[in-house]
Order: C-alpha cells, then structure tokens, then sequence
C-alpha cells in the first residue's frame, strides 16, 4: 500500500471512530478502567471525620498539631492490543473481514486511552510474534498503530495465542489492560491465558462470523483453510454435512467458553455481520456495574 493512500485509510478511520470515541467509549473506558491504586498527593490538617489511619505522625510530632495524608487514584494506565493476524482474521462472508472489524475496534481502544492521557501499546501475532509496539502516550503514537494494523503484513498465516500470551508475560512486567482480539481459533493455550489474567486485566474480544457457525444451503463449495492451506469440496445441500458443521462449531464454542470460565476471562463477542457498538457497550456496562 502507497503511504499516500495509506495515510488517507488511516485520516478515513480516524475520522469513522471519533465519534464512537468521543460518545460514549471515552467516559465508559475512564470509569470502567480504573488506575492501578493511590498515590500519596499531600498533607493536610487534620479535619473531624478523617480516617485516623491517614494521619501522618511525623509532621504532627514535628508541627505538634494532627496532620493525615491526602492520596489520589493512580489513574495513569497502560494499554495493550494484542490483535491476531492470523490466515482466519482474512475470512468475511459478510461485508467486512475479520481483520477489518479488529483494526477499527484497536483504533476505538486505542484513541480511548489517548484521550484520557493513558499509555497505549500493541502486539501483532499470528503463530510468532509479527511486531511489538512499545506503549507510549499521545495520538500520533495511537495513529502509529492504526497505521501499522492497516498495512502489516503478516509472515505467517497460522496462530498460537500462548505464543502471544507468553511474550506479553515476558516484556509487560506492570500490570496493564490488556485486549486480546482474535477469533480464538486456537488449541492449547489455556495455561497461557490463565498466568496472563492473574498479571493484567485480560479482556478477549472474540471476532465470529455468523457463516462459522452454520452453512447455508447453496450446493457444492470449494472451503479452502487459510491457516493451513488445506482445500476441500463440500456439498452443502447435504443435511448430514450441514448438521456435522454445526455441531462441531457448537462443540469449539463450548470448549472455548468452558477455558473462559476456568481462566476468569472477561470476554465480549462481537458478530462481524453487524455493528459492534451494541456488543461492546453492553459489556462495558456490565463491566462497570461489577465495579
């Protein structure tokens, strides 16, 4: 992709998100995110109804007079964007790739943080580790990942989520918010994302198109796995066919949802056949509540 084209696809996003940033992610993303603890600010005398545990016993020896000390939240966070790159993120039945949906949800995140003065970083993934931005504030940091999801091209078209997960372990000592966007395509990583959910606050957005889930009946298709390079032919007129799709789909689900709830995941699942305001919301509402 031309840089001149690129900057205007990454000017077109950035415009395309503001609003959604702007309305209602902003505010639900500052309430909901909370910083990592308090931080001592100053002292102060000592006012009727303070917590006695707050006093500051050294300057009250030293003015002979009650002092406590005044704490503020921490609210400086980090944030990481681990996005999967990954052959799967290229499907779409619908109007948009996966790949598509996950890169304006990244720019949402990622302006949201900038927005209230939070560092913001990312990790591109497939099967390796594609490429790791650092975080770091301001937007023409968060327009640097923008742009780099829009023109990365990944090395490899496989996935390994504990790939991902243990090379966020590794570099991310602090703890962060942490937003793993993938469709979760994937074996073998619920240790992975056990040990990453005890160090950070570890949210999944599960990417799904509605097509995974059940084949239409529209007769004989060549299916080919962009993971593994695998083609098949397949008729989907066939009952039997279509129930033994669904069902395997309905078995995938329920491991996925069962490694959720061992792990402790606090996960969203965003259908890419429609807007994701209404998913995403919800569950930042839920979310707060829980608070």
């Amino acid at each position: 992709m031309e840089t001149k084209e690129l900057l205007k696809k990454v000017r077109q996003l950035e415009i395309r998100t503001r609003g959604v940033v702007n309305q209602v992610f902003s505010g639900e993303y500052h309430s909901v995110f909370k910083g990592r603890g308090m931080e001592f600010s100053e002292v102060r005398e000592y006012q009727p109804g303070d917590e006695i545990r707050t006093i500051d016993w050294n300057v009250t020896a030293r003015l002979n007079h009650p002092f406590v000390k005044v704490f503020e939240e921490e609210r400086e966070l980090t944030v990481l964007l681990l996005v999967d790159l990954s052959g799967s993120q290229f499907f779409g039945s619908q109007s948009s790739f996966k790949r598509d949906i996950a890169v304006e949800l990244s720019a949402i995140l990622a302006f949201s943080a900038m927005k209230n003065n939070d560092k913001v970083g990312a990790l591109l993934f497939t099967d390796q580790i594609e490429r790791f931005i650092p975080p770091r504030k301001g937007r023409i940091h968060a327009l640097r990942i923008v742009r780099e999801l829009l023109s990365f091209a990944p090395q490899s078209p496989r996935t390994s989520l504990s790939a991902a997960l243990e090379y966020l372990n590794r570099v991310q000592k602090k703890r962060a918010i942490v937003f793993l966007i993938s469709d979760f395509a994937d074996t073998e990583y619920e240790q992975a994302l056990r040990i990453a959910g005890k160090r950070h606050d570890l949210v999944g957005i599960v990417l799904i198109d509605p097509r995974e889930r059940e084949l239409p009946p529209v007769g004989l298709v060549a299916f080919h796995d962009a993971e593994t390079g695998q083609e098949r032919w397949v008729d989907t007129l066939n009952s039997a066919v279509r129930h033994a799709h669904a069902t395997s789909w309905a078995s995938a689900y329920s491991r996925r949802q069962s490694i959720f709830r061992k792990s402790r995941l606090d996960a969203v699942e965003i259908p890419i056949d429609r807007s994701y305001m209404k998913p995403l919301t919800d569950f930042f509402q839920r979310r707060e509540r829980r608070w």
